[in-house]
């Protein structure tokens, strides 16, 4: 049976439709496109007697489309796939959710609409929301990322956000009782911001519990509270950027895979700092902050000390890899350099009136007397250990937080390095947490005011929403200005 194609679906749908533009819904690229199914009020009534259709919010949805389409390439943008679904949704009178299908890759997207506030006979069509490159089995059978060959499973923060949508799930979450409920259940599931909320919760946890955990040299700061809370916020700006290359596949996944790692490092305890010191330091400092040719392991001088002792940018914990070289040039010497200061060490030394002062901050040091500690168990515990977070919260109900490691978090959630913008959004993380995290972390290690330390460094992260407000209020008023000066000319 030949599958529907783009000719089947205008004649159908489209006709002579003003609205529609063939060139932004890509037409030329679909492969086949097809009405799934139609969820009506009767369908629904089934399973929930109380259901109707009303007006809600400026609101009315009386029914759901869902349609499928195969597009030719593998990859495709957000806002390509966001075209689409705008341009498809300008046919029906009721929203029309797609699924498509592009390479070894499902996305589905979800457009918010509204009734316009002067014409009740029009609608708006809002924000597209897209659930995006979920991995699907190929033809060899096993099951594929973008980017990798085999071997990699559906991530799991995708399974847990469909499951979150079936019907289920809402039905017994939000009680919606119509259409318009049912849809919000939908937005509100796949809110951006309740994901950036819950990663942020899961972050502090973690910060608060590891900042307990931690052991950092004392040359720059005495307080042992606010040297382990600087030295664990810089740890996690530092990682959630790599993240975001491990995302644009610029770092290796095998860096970030316990069962991986135990075969490139001789692990004996999880309460040893294993990872941290040599794939962690050796990432930031003698392979981001270092360029590409020149990494390579510190020697030893002829009296078996360090050759390069204080110097930042070669790889250090030699002893701690199974195999050093082979382990150097597979997984490490193929990153990119990056020039700029996030990842250059903080270790220093200064000449205080000719007296040479060596200072250790991130202590990158395979020194024996190298006092620095950050457990491996911080780093992989899938199943989370409980922590009294009571005091630090103020609240009883903190006494027993579940605290996962920290690679495990980061794993569980879906990262993109496509910032959102207020029209089109995937749910995913995008760059902007970068700075939400940073703030809101920074405002806590400070035990006396949990402020002072923002105010006193002037870091303060505005959101997005602000950011368009403020752009827009400028472009207005530029244009205002720019068409009375051509008026008065």
């Amino acid at each position: 049976m030949e599958k529907p194609s783009y000719t089947t679906f205008k004649d159908a749908f489209v006709n002579n439709h003003s609205r529609f533009d063939e060139d932004r819904a890509l037409v030329r690229e679909w492969k086949y496109v097809d009405l799934l199914f139609q969820l009506s009020k009767e369908e629904i009534s089934g399973q929930l007697s109380l259901f109707d259709t009303r007006q809600v919010n400026s609101t009315v949805i009386e029914t759901y489309l869902f349609f499928a389409i195969e597009l030719a390439k593998e990859h495709y943008s957000r806002t390509e796939l966001s075209h689409i679904t705008r341009e498809v949704n300008r046919l029906f009178p009721m929203p029309v959710m797609i699924l498509f299908k592009h390479g070894f890759s499902l996305t589905l997207s979800v457009i918010n609409r509204r009734l316009h506030k002067r014409d009740e006979s029009k609608d708006v069509l809002e924000k597209v929301t897209l659930i995006k490159d979920i991995c699907i089995s190929h033809a060899g059978g096993g099951v594929r990322r973008t980017g990798v060959e085999d071997g990699v499973v559906t991530h799991c923060a995708h399974i847990e956000i469909l499951f979150d949508l079936s019907f289920d799930e809402l039905k017994i979450k939000h009680k919606f009782t119509n259409f318009v409920e049912l849809h919000n259940a939908w937005q509100n599931t796949l809110d951006t911001k309740e994901l950036n909320k819950r990663f942020f919760k899961e972050i502090a946890n973690w910060y608060f519990r590891a900042i307990q955990e931690v052991e950092f040299p004392d040359d720059a700061e005495k307080e042992k509270d606010v040297r382990n809370a600087t030295g664990v916020i810089r740890l996690i700006t530092r990682l959630i950027f790599v993240w975001f290359l491990k995302e644009k596949r610029l770092i290796p996944d095998e860096l970030f895979d316990e069962k991986e790692l135990k075969k490139l490092l001789k692990y004996t305890d999880s309460r040893q700092s294993t990872y941290y010191k040599a794939i962690l330091q050796n990432l930031f400092f003698a392979t981001l902050n270092t360029e590409m040719g020149k990494r390579r392991f510190g020697t030893k001088n002829d009296s078996g000390r360090d050759g390069h002792y204080f110097i930042h940018n070669v790889f250090r914990y030699e002893s701690e890899f199974v195999r050093p070289t082979e382990t150097l040039e597979q997984y490490f010497a193929p990153i990119p350099f990056l020039n700029g200061g996030l990842f250059e060490c903080l270790d220093k030394e200064l000449d205080e009136k000719n007296k040479r002062r060596r200072i250790r901050i991130d202590s990158f040091s395979d020194r024996e007397d190298n006092v620095l500690k950050v457990p491996d168990e911080l780093f992989f515990n899938e199943k989370g250990v409980e922590v009294d977070l009571s005091k630090i919260y103020g609240s009883p109900k903190k006494s027993k937080e579940k605290v996962r490691g920290l690679i495990d978090i980061l794993n569980s959630y879906k990262f993109t390095i496509t910032e959102n913008t207020p029209i089109e959004e995937e749910i995913a993380l995008d760059p902007e947490l970068l700075g939400k995290v940073f703030e809101n972390l920074l405002a806590n290690y400070n035990p006396e005011t949990r402020t002072t330390a923002r105010k006193q460094t002037g870091s303060f992260y505005t959101p997005r929403e602000i950011v368009n407000y403020m752009v827009d209020e400028s472009l207005i008023a530029c244009l205002k200005q720019s068409v009375l000066q051509c008026h008065s000319e």
